[in-house]
């Protein structure tokens, strides 16, 4: 069975039936069990769902010890900027303790956080720092596109062994979806067609599904057939469904909210070129290489929309019919 859904509800359903399944599920961060009153601190009590200081180092430092004594530490830390003063914790620290030990400690950390929050919030709260933790060996980054992926994604990440990083769109927030009852995982490292086509491939990250969905459909009302490939992890990233669905349709359009050269799209971008040896045509429809601004006017010009998709599948295919 499944119910509609708000995505931000389904990510805390997720670890509301994580904590019932597994004692050793602990949840902390700030601005939460504030009062006596809190839901999560009424249903599990003070030693499993903790206020943290307003100390991202702090809080992830603890999180790193916490998982290695066998706790399954969720941190909510809000933005994912807020990340990037604890830096050495997050990509230098967390995922290397399970290869410089042999194996022999794990670090099974969730640190949750929101990226991309493009609605007037500006240059420290729209943006997109993925980029620079997709490559670490041993930290996984998830990127749910829909409330369904982030029930079941979350899920998966509170049964990792290694840290991940969950990144949730604030964009997609307040959006709906059918989310399956009861215990549902999403498997890391496998992406999702959104939706099958044969003319042109178009993979979009996080908040990016939803405009690369929209214009596909404005699309196939001109008589294009899009495919949408959703990668849902960025690391593990699944090259194999990417390339396979690239090589049907020889032409891909990569949407990513990110800054073009700092966007998971030009690595996925590479991962293609070397891949799918019949490609025709590739287009990045990505962020401009500029800080977030604040006026909506500007910040509509920067940040990719339906119209950019729509007119690099437009460019992609009428590059083929040029090239005929």
């Amino acid at each position: 069975m499944a119910r509609e859904m708000m995505y931000a509800d389904a990510i805390a359903t997720a670890i509301i039936e994580e904590m019932q399944r597994d004692p050793n599920v602990i949840f902390y961060g700030q601005n939460m069990a504030m009062t006596e009153r809190d839901p999560m601190l009424k249903k599990f009590g003070k030693q499993r769902v903790r206020i943290a200081p307003i100390s991202e180092t702090a809080e992830i430092g603890i999180g790193v010890g916490a998982a290695m004594t066998g706790l399954r530490p969720i941190v909510e830390l809000w933005m994912s900027e807020f990340m990037l003063v604890a830096f050495d914790q997050v990509i230098n620290e967390a995922p290397r303790l399970r290869y410089m030990s042999g194996g022999q400690v794990s670090v099974p950390l969730v640190l949750k956080a929101g990226y991309g929050f493009c609605a007037g919030w500006a240059g420290q709260h729209s943006n997109c720092v993925y980029h620079t933790m997709m490559g670490i060996p041993g930290l996984k980054v998830v990127v749910p596109s829909t409330p369904a992926d982030a029930k079941g994604l979350m899920a998966a990440a509170i049964r990792d062994n290694n840290p991940v990083v969950y990144l949730h769109s604030y964009m997609l927030t307040l959006d709906k979806g059918e989310v399956p009852d009861g215990e549902y995982v999403v498997p890391l490292g496998v992406a999702d067609i959104k939706r099958a086509g044969t003319d042109v491939t178009i993979v979009a990250v996080g908040w990016m599904v939803k405009k690369a969905m929209a214009a596909a459909d404005r699309l196939a009302a001109e008589g294009i057939n899009a495919e949408v490939v959703d990668p849902r992890t960025l690391a593990p990233l699944d090259v194999p469904t990417i390339v396979d669905s690239v090589k049907k349709t020889g032409r891909v359009v990569l949407v990513d909210q990110a800054p073009r050269h700092s966007s998971a799209a030009a690595v996925i971008a590479g991962e293609i070129a070397e891949h799918a040896a019949d490609l025709r045509t590739l287009r990045l429809v990505t962020a401009l290489d500029a800080p977030n601004p604040y006026s909506e006017p500007l910040e509509n010009y920067v940040v990719p929309n339906e119209d950019k998709i729509v007119d690099a599948v437009k460019s992609v295919m009428a590059h083929e019919a040029v090239a005929a």
